[in-house]
């Protein structure tokens, strides 16, 4: 069907399922046009919430939705959603987390990153919105360290890098660099020279990796999706490519 609902995931993880959504299968019109599911992007609201029960339809139960601000607090869902929250009334969070099965936590995005973290025994997952400022803030090790305290017995792990802006479309200026340089010299591989003073090309994705690897002291196995949502305008919403637009959600559940 024209409208149906088309995702991207990554490894097969026995015991975890999740997903990030594209721009297909949806209501949308205009500068949100498809699977718009973000509320606080001005789209109309009768289309985000068609949208969202069309999500629904592929998973467990309604998703734990959060109100992102590009900060490094933890969400716990302690048990499936039993309603949908309204924006501006959803735990102010960037990344959550369950052990509860049947429970999907999720971020919404539009050229950050979103990541999935697993145990390789499928008994906790999250994930994470990390565009810059949170990556360099830690939302990445806050949840992985909040994930290994309530499982400490795990000596493997594994994440997911879903769909965000690559590096050949990432300018960035000095204070980004700093941001990441200046607290350690190492993620300078990171960083690309644009020709111009004091603009960077960054490897996003590629930094978080490194952040993972490094809070996870190498007991970790990253995948990353490649896909790229400013190139990929047919597949992606990207505030850089474009400011007015929507966002893909990513998804993940214990089962």
């Amino acid at each position: 069907m024209e409208n149906q609902i088309k995702t991207i995931t990554g490894p097969n993880w026995p015991g975890v399922h999740y997903f990030s959504t594209t721009v297909a299968g949806g209501v949308s019109q205009g500068d949100w046009a498809g699977l718009n599911l973000g509320e606080h992007c001005g789209d109309d609201p009768a289309h985000v919430q068609q949208n969202r029960q069309r999500l629904n339809q592929l998973l467990p139960s309604a998703p734990h939705w959060l109100q992102q601000v590009h900060g490094t607090q933890i969400y716990q869902a302690l048990k499936p959603a039993s309603q949908t929250r309204d924006w501006d009334q959803a735990p102010v969070a960037d990344a959550a987390w369950t052990t509860a099965s049947n429970t999907v936590v999720a971020v919404l995005t539009a050229d950050c990153l979103p990541v999935v973290i697993s145990d390789a025994k499928a008994q906790i997952v999250g994930v994470a919105h990390a565009g810059w400022k949170g990556l360099a803030d830690g939302v990445l090790e806050a949840l992985f360290l909040r994930l290994q305290k309530n499982s400490p017995e795990t000596t493997h792990w594994r994440a997911w890098i879903g769909p965000a802006i690559s590096q050949p479309h990432f300018e960035v200026g000095q204070e980004v660099f700093d941001a990441f340089v200046g607290k350690d010299e190492a993620l300078a591989t990171y960083f690309i020279s644009n020709n111009k003073p004091n603009k960077y090309l960054a490897d996003l994705a590629g930094l978080a990796a490194h952040h993972l690897c490094r809070v996870a002291q190498n007991k970790i196995e990253v995948a990353q999706s490649h896909a790229c949502t400013f190139a990929e305008d047919k597949n992606y919403y990207s505030y850089r490519r474009q400011a007015r637009t929507g966002r893909i959600v990513t998804v993940a559940w214990l089962g």
